[in-house]
């Protein structure tokens, strides 16, 4: 398996913090966010190589940033230049998956958050299903989901149907960014974005990618924290 962490953002809501500094490389206690990320996967043993999404702008922090690991990791530049000409998450991925090469299995992550629980085991759940896979947690407030994936599971937690910011929730299962896609389906990516399919937030592509392919919901087993603003990140840091 492969990792594609997905790194191009401009996090515009945490300038100036992050006006000339990519948020995945921010530090808390002493590490770059992403580093926690890769830890927990090094710690596993789960992953043969690392591919780094970044946007030409902030390519050289990430290619210093690069020195500091000893895994086998490949930093990748976009092209884009600021929040107006980014490519998305979407075609983010598949850029990764042809420039790198890819014919595995990859598991998909968003590198501005963090978690308290190890990724092993969405990872395991997604072998014992020989399938796609996406994160699910309990949301109940409206506003939330409104603003987030929301997807329908059944009792084997295959996902039956997803809508991306919905206005009418047809469920309370949110679905963070975080994907396993099975190398068999990989041209998928390709194909959804040349039909269409919305391509800056990969919840969007979720919804289109579900009709044509099984994907299963692994239930987070703790919690999720996306650096979304400077409040959030100065509180974890402290």
């Amino acid at each position: 398996m492969k990792c594609i962490l997905l790194c191009a953002g401009y996090a515009t809501r945490m300038y100036p913090l992050t006006e000339n500094y990519p948020k995945p490389l921010l530090d808390i206690k002493g590490k770059a966010l992403i580093d926690y990320l890769i830890d927990d996967l090094e710690n596993n043993k789960v992953i043969e190589e690392y591919i780094i999404v970044s946007n030409h702008k902030f390519i050289n922090h990430f290619n210093e940033w690069k020195n500091k690991r000893k895994e086998n990791i490949i930093i990748l530049d976009d092209g884009s230049t600021n929040n107006d000409n980014r490519l998305g998450a979407v075609k983010d991925i598949w850029f990764a998956i042809e420039e790198a090469n890819v014919n595995d299995d990859i598991l998909v992550l968003a590198g501005d958050n963090l978690l308290d629980f190890s990724l092993k085991g969405f990872i395991d759940f997604s072998n014992e299903k020989n399938d796609n896979a996406v994160m699910r947690y309990y949301e109940s407030e409206l506003a939330r989901l409104q603003r987030t994936g929301v997807a329908v599971i059944d009792s084997n937690d295959k996902i039956l149907e997803m809508a991306e910011k919905p206005k009418q929730p047809n469920s309370n299962w949110a679905i963070p960014p975080f994907y396993i896609f099975k190398k068999e389906c990989l041209n998928e990516i390709k194909i959804g974005i040349d039909s269409g399919c919305k391509t800056d937030a990969p919840g969007g592509f979720i919804e289109w990618f579900s009709k044509r392919n099984e994907v299963y919901a692994y239930l987070m087993p703790g919690k999720r924290i996306d650096i979304g603003n400077l409040d959030i990140y100065y509180k974890i840091k402290k």
